[in-house]
């Protein structure tokens, strides 16, 4: 990749940096396409976030940053607007500067989900949904089910209020949903999403007790370090159809680029670039 005078840099801020994986992605697209840009993984800890994203901003050659854990829930205060998604999730994970310089940002991790799921034949409507971690990517996963019209959601996270807070946003913009919080019990659930970061050490525990998954459950991750997490294949034991952590990546990429206002690619077309993310 030719990385000159004219580059434009993504920023990917973050911490840590070890599982980032959308540089194995952006980067090849761009280079087989003769794109002029990069992806930089950032490693940036949340006492300097604010400090870091302000300068930044301040550089003409960033198209953009992409957001990720521990900063996506924050970065919504920092912003000087923020879409539909962004409002009601409580998170952002995509931020550009407008012409005028103020900063735009945007949700994609929630319809990088549902878009995953649905190519996978799962319908959605009408369906019952536990969402376990209420956290920067737990959130707009629950808000896009919610949009793409399941009747229940469940909602559970070791910090309690961020569920009631997450719950409360979800009556307000969708009064028919029916809502709960504080049981991870999968059972009885057409969609279980892990959305902790349990699973990216080996010695964690799993997020929720699999052995009380129904065979009919379609269970999705969000965790990128292996394809198939231990939570996974447990569930793929009980019978249960799965999605991948990276499924959720390659689906909202080409959100990302057209939000950048970069040549757009399909994932399968990503997917071919990429190769293995390990």
């Amino acid at each position: 990749m030719r990385i000159d005078g004219h580059t434009e840099v993504i920023a990917h801020l973050g911490f840590p940096t070890h599982s980032f994986k959308a540089p194995l992605i952006y980067n090849p697209y761009f280079e087989a396409e003769g794109i002029n840009a990069l992806v930089v993984p950032m490693a940036c800890r949340a006492e300097v976030f604010p400090l870091v994203l302000e300068g930044l901003f301040r550089l003409d050659n960033v198209r953009g940053a992409l957001i990720t854990m521990p900063h996506k829930v924050r970065v919504v205060q920092l912003l000087d607007e923020a879409s539909d998604a962004v409002k009601v999730a409580g998170a952002c994970n995509a931020v550009k500067r407008l012409p005028d310089g103020r900063l735009c940002g945007e949700q994609f991790d929630g319809a990088g989900f549902v878009r995953g799921t649905q190519r996978k034949g799962l319908v959605l409507r009408g369906a019952r949904a536990l969402v376990v971690g209420c956290g920067g990517v737990g959130c707009p996963i629950a808000a896009s089910l919610a949009g793409a019209g399941v009747a229940e959601i469940a909602l559970h996270d070791l910090n309690a209020p961020a569920a009631e807070a997450l719950a409360a946003r979800l009556r307000a913009l969708h009064p028919q949903l029916r809502v709960s919080t504080g049981s991870k019990d999968p059972a009885g659930f057409d969609v279980v999403v892990n959305c902790t970061p349990l699973g990216m050490s080996d010695q964690d525990p799993l997020p929720f007790d699999a052995d009380r998954l129904d065979s009919q459950t379609f269970v999705g991750e969000v965790v990128m370090r292996t394809e198939l997490t231990p939570l996974l294949q447990a569930a793929q034991a009980r019978g249960c159809r799965t999605q991948v952590g990276t499924d959720m990546l390659f689906e909202m990429i080409p959100a990302y680029l057209e939000f950048f206002g970069l040549p757009v690619a399909t994932p399968e077309r990503l997917r071919e670039l990429a190769g293995p993310l390990a």
